[in-house]
């Protein structure tokens, strides 16, 4: 493993002891920071969402802000507002809660479209808009949205085109038993005062130097060709055209392209191969892919789209 990863390692390892049995949701999250991508997670309450993106933030020189989404959001809490200011019947800008680091937004389903498309807007463009005036996001910004499947009573669904925004879809289950056990100790520490001292954090400028380092890390034509055949045979008349409505975009073949090499670099290797490809599809394309009635009626998900599809499409 080389220098620059040492420290990415180490916050690493830290996060899996603070974020017990959610080893996929802490190397989510090291991927989406690392390939500069936004992610949403979804799974049930209790299941350590909120504490891996705030553990995060510690490992990290940066800061943190969380926005709980609820009905009655408006763009402006999320994005900022003009004040007016009586003393010289001026406006100034005050910077809303996205002008953060790291932005959990909390059960986006909550809050209406206009909510959501003022922040899907930000993710995307990097700025925010108000009166006339484009306001600069910062360099490092990544945003963590959370869903809570179980309740769908007064939620807004994303659509799918800002779904697409995101460039991991995560899904958290509940831990195994041995996990359980360590969560309870966990917990009994950090009641006792006695939680585990953070590594030192990383700071920004090597986060910047690691991206650098993943964009030139050697990537075959085969492993090329892989990534472009995936994305191909979900569109048109692809092998599981049977299953599918849409299949997915570019921004998802460029995604999965940028989680691979993300994927790769945290492995501590210099090239990227098929695995890391893999590894990566069902997070990249799981939000993605529209399936079609017949797929919905016969209890068809995303996932058993994604298992075909690495089934049909041949490695090199």
């Amino acid at each position: 493993m080389s220098t620059q990863n040492e420290p990415v390692a180490r916050l690493r390892a830290w996060l899996r002891q603070e974020v017990i049995g959610q080893e996929r949701l802490v190397d989510g999250l090291l991927v989406a920071l690392l390939a500069d991508g936004h992610l949403l997670v979804e799974g049930a309450p209790g299941l350590a969402k909120t504490r891996a993106i705030r553990q995060l933030a510690r490992g990290v020189e940066c800061d943190f802000q969380r926005i709980q989404f609820t009905p009655d959001l408006l763009p402006g809490d999320v994005t900022g507002t003009d004040i007016y200011r009586p003393e010289d019947g001026s406006f100034r800008f005050q910077r809303g809660p996205v002008f953060h680091n790291l932005v959990l937004a909390d059960e986006i389903n909550r809050a209406p479209a206009k909510v959501q498309s003022a922040l899907l807007e930000a993710m995307s463009e990097r700025q925010v808009s108000v009166g006339g005036t484009t306001h600069a996001l910062p360099p490092l910004f990544l945003v963590m949205a959370t869903q809570n499947p179980i309740e769908h009573e007064g939620t807004y669904p994303l659509p799918e085109a800002q779904l697409d925004r995101f460039l991991l879809h995560l899904r958290v289950d509940y831990p195994r038993a041995d996990a359980e056990r360590e969560i309870l100790r966990l917990a009994r520490r950090e009641a006792a005062q006695q939680a585990a001292t953070p590594p030192p954090p990383l700071d920004q400028q090597q986060i910047f130097a690691a991206r650098a380092a993943i964009l030139g890390l050697h990537m075959a034509p085969a492993v090329e060709e892989y990534i472009v055949q995936l994305a191909l045979a979900t569109r048109g008349d692809g092998p599981l055209r049977r299953w599918i409505d849409y299949g997915v975009s570019p921004r998802a073949t460029i995604g999965l392209d940028r989680a691979a090499r993300a994927h790769a670099w945290l492995a501590g290797r210099d090239f990227v191969a098929p695995d890391d490809v893999q590894a990566m599809l069902a997070e990249v394309f799981r939000h993605r892919l529209i399936l079609n009635y017949d797929a919905e009626a016969a209890g068809i998900t995303p996932d058993r789209v994604i298992d075909e599809l690495l089934a049909a499409v041949p490695v090199g």
